[in-house]
């Protein structure tokens, strides 16, 4: 498989970007892997599978392509298998939802014990299971006798609800004039319309035509593409709008933005949680894809010894059903009276049970612990490998299980997305799955395996990733194929 500008082609459109690199389905012969967790025994894309992408081409719209093309058929553990006998290391986790691996056991059977208590749906009416995992959940808050629960389906329905409480919270205790909700420029925050208002990708809202004005973003100080990390630069950005703090009602960043995945400087996080304190403002942090271990803490926000006032979860929350969750200060979340802050899966039956046994995974087998404990095993390997292409590739940046390198045209910061791309299918034919390319161009190769891959398939993915870059970047860059 090779990445061409013409022909069958299956498009690849990271997060905010209009221009889009392209997989060819053209099957290509790759040489066959058989190791304890790669197997490779076809054509790929595998020609069987065809005709399903050709169903999906037909019945769906082309915003649901994009990513390497295999058929998913079973997953287990570290592993993604199709139903043609190829076998890859996933260092994609779905979109780092598997924290606990797929097809867990315990997760599996909880599952199916509740389908056979023949519960699948619930609305808002009270279950048992939604009471302990409410609980389980408030246990794990900044402070269990401030914080309640809420429970949603997705990581944008989260976003809206932080932003909406946000709002409600200034709204009520100051009247209309607090009304700002700041966020940061290149923040994901979810695809609905407050998630895309809050989010900080300019291509994502072009459609609006005529915004919010009460939605604005300062720059993120990531430290390679803006090097001015000291929080001045936030009040700076608040003053040249002529916004006064004590006009904003929220605050809302992810724990670590995912496009980079970039952190924010300890001093920084720290001094914004402060001037959230001085002005009343609601402090929100996204941990969809940051929470449950992923970073070697259970939540992000704790490497910065910061306090939120609000916490929205999802994906890794169950490692495999939809489920979201808005931790937060027990007085904000409260506003809303009985029935009028609700969602048709609320606290689901079967969401609910695979998050409960992956609380109980994640803590029994310490995958917390044990992410931060592969992160020293990654991390410097993967630094070793940019160190090869200094020219080329960005520091590494992560935590934990979750890091990324940026792909860069030579001696530049402008992104290379074709060489990313290529990395990606090079991946791809060895038997290392990775989702395409994110990143405001789609430069970034992000890895995110799940947190309970074993040490020995975490190395041969290191090996195999190293393999792809010096094949694309160890020739000179020239047309794709």
């Amino acid at each position: 498989m090779v990445c061409r500008p013409h022909g069958n082609r299956y498009l690849v459109s990271p997060q905010g970007v209009s221009e889009m690199a392209e997989y060819d389905l053209t099957p290509v012969e790759v040489p066959a892997v058989n190791t304890k967790y790669r197997t490779i025994t076809t054509a790929l894309p595998v020609p069987e599978s065809l005709p399903i992408f050709e169903k999906l081409r037909q019945a769906e719209p082309r915003s649901m392509s994009g990513q390497p093309p295999i058929v998913w058929h079973s997953a287990e553990g570290c592993t993604v298998c199709d139903r043609w006998g190829n076998r890859w290391i996933d260092w994609s986790s779905g979109v780092l939802i598997t924290n606990a691996g797929h097809g867990h056991p315990a997760i599996k059977q909880a599952l199916l014990a509740m389908i056979e208590q023949n519960l699948l749906a619930t609305y808002v009416f009270p279950h048992e299971q939604r009471a302990e995992l409410v609980c389980r959940l408030q246990a794990l808050s900044p402070d269990p006798e401030r914080y309640t629960v809420f429970l949603l389906s997705t990581g944008s329905e989260a976003t809206e609800n932080c932003i909406k409480l946000a709002k409600t919270y200034a709204f009520n205790k100051y009247g209309p004039q607090k009304k700002y909700f700041v966020s940061f420029i290149n923040g994901f925050h979810g695809r609905t319309m407050g998630a895309q208002l809050a989010g900080g990708w300019e291509k994502q809202k072009t459609w609006m035509v005529d915004r919010d004005p009460t939605f604005v973003q300062a720059p993120f100080p990531d430290g390679f593409y803006n090097t001015d990390t000291d929080f001045s630069a936030f009040e700076r950005t608040l003053a040249e709008k002529g916004i006064s703090p004590d006009d904003v009602a929220g605050v809302m960043s992810e724990s670590y933005q995912g496009g980079g995945p970039d952190f924010f400087p300890l001093a920084y996080a720290q001094a914004l949680e402060q001037w959230c304190r001085k002005h009343d403002v609601v402090l929100i942090m996204d941990e969809v894809q940051a929470g449950f271990g992923r970073s070697g803490k259970m939540f992000t926000f704790q490497h910065y010894g910061i306090t939120p006032d609000l916490i929205a979860c999802g994906k890794g929350i169950s490692s495999s059903l939809p489920l979201s969750a808005v931790i937060g200060r027990a007085d904000i979340m409260g506003l809303y009276p009985p029935g009028s802050m609700t969602s048709t899966h609320s606290g689901s039956p079967l969401p609910v049970a695979s998050a409960l046994a992956n609380l109980e995974v994640l803590e029994e087998e310490e995958l917390v612990e044990r992410a931060a404990r592969m992160g020293e095993i990654l991390l410097p390997a993967l630094q070793r490998i940019r160190d090869r292409y200094p020219d080329r590739l960005s520091p590494v940046k992560g935590k934990g299980l979750v890091a990324g390198i940026h792909v860069l045209k030579a001696g530049t910061k402008e992104p290379d997305t074709e060489s990313a791309t290529r990395i990606n299918v090079a991946c791809y034919q060895k038997g290392l799955l990775m989702f395409a390319p994110v990143g405001s161009a789609g430069q970034c190769l992000k890895i995110a395996p799940p947190l309970s891959i074993p040490e020995d398939a975490l190395r041969e993915a290191i090996e195999v990733f190293s393999e792809a870059v010096d094949a694309v970047l160890g020739v000179p860059a020239g047309c794709c194929g």
